[in-house]
């Protein structure tokens, strides 16, 4: 069963009038949003900003201006929202129990060690609780870095390809640990895998130019995790390549 996090009913926007890097513009009048408890997946060829968009949600991106990010009940985002990136961050030296309660040590906060428990019983780890990093597998990292983005319990989460280095079986049972863990979150997720968007996606954006484009989302019928022989997946892949072959070929020109 899901833990509940505060309010999560509310939409996210970022809205950037200019973003640029030198003397490449990357963003131009773009106005993006995050309804309200649902997967967003962001597609698009690599360095095209998909990175960028989600690091301007998180607040990580320095030096900026005219970008405004905003939620719909008036509140401030970067408190709410936790992020989960391609590497796992595990601290070599801790425990994966310790990491799992890392951000409220980091917070002086006092670790709830029976959550983190819970939440490594809920990713399979429980028997890894007291091993250090180096002892487990990509997936085995990759889980417990699920289970500490879910310690974090925020309404919205921000994930940055963090399936992208997993075999092709461990992907899968990732995906759909997450589909589950995560449901009713708000969910920013980039990815470079169609496949993977069609089956956690509620809403697929395909990224092209410069400055950035955003078409129209496609938006998969049925309820994540998606069957990988659903006819529906099957269809909305070769939408998303046609997407994606013609964003390459922008970005060329």
């Amino acid at each position: 069963m899901n833990s509940t996090p505060e309010n999560n009913t509310f939409s996210v926007s970022v809205k950037a009038d200019r973003l640029a890097f030198g003397d490449t513009v990357l963003f131009e009048h773009i106005e993006f949003d995050l309804p309200a408890s649902e997967w967003t997946c962001l597609l698009g060829p690599s360095g095209v900003g998909k990175t960028t968009l989600l690091r301007l949600f998180a607040g990580l991106v320095p030096d900026v201006e005219n970008v405004e990010v905003k939620c719909s009940d008036g509140r401030e985002l970067k408190s709410r929202a936790a992020y989960m990136a391609q590497q796992d961050l595990l601290m070599p030296w801790l425990s994966v129990v310790d990491n799992v309660m890392l951000g409220e040590r980091l917070r002086s906060e006092q670790p709830d060690k029976a959550r983190a428990l819970d939440l490594l019983a809920r990713v399979g780890l429980t028997e890894n609780a007291n091993n250090l990093p180096a002892k487990l597998s990509g997936g085995m990292r990759q889980r417990a870095a699920l289970a500490r983005t879910l310690m974090e319990d925020r309404p919205v989460v921000l994930m940055d390809e963090p399936f992208s280095a997993l075999d092709a079986i461990t992907r899968i049972r990732l995906q759909d640990m997450a589909a589950e863990l995560l449901k009713d979150r708000t969910v920013l997720l980039v990815t470079h895998d169609p496949l993977e968007a069609l089956r956690l996606g509620d809403r697929i954006h395909v990224m092209s130019g410069r400055p950035v484009k955003l078409d129209e989302p496609l938006t998969p019928p049925g309820t994540a995790p998606r069957d990988l022989h659903d006819p529906a997946v099957l269809e909305g892949q070769a939408d998303l390549l046609e997407r994606l072959a013609a964003a390459d070929q922008d970005k060329a020109a």
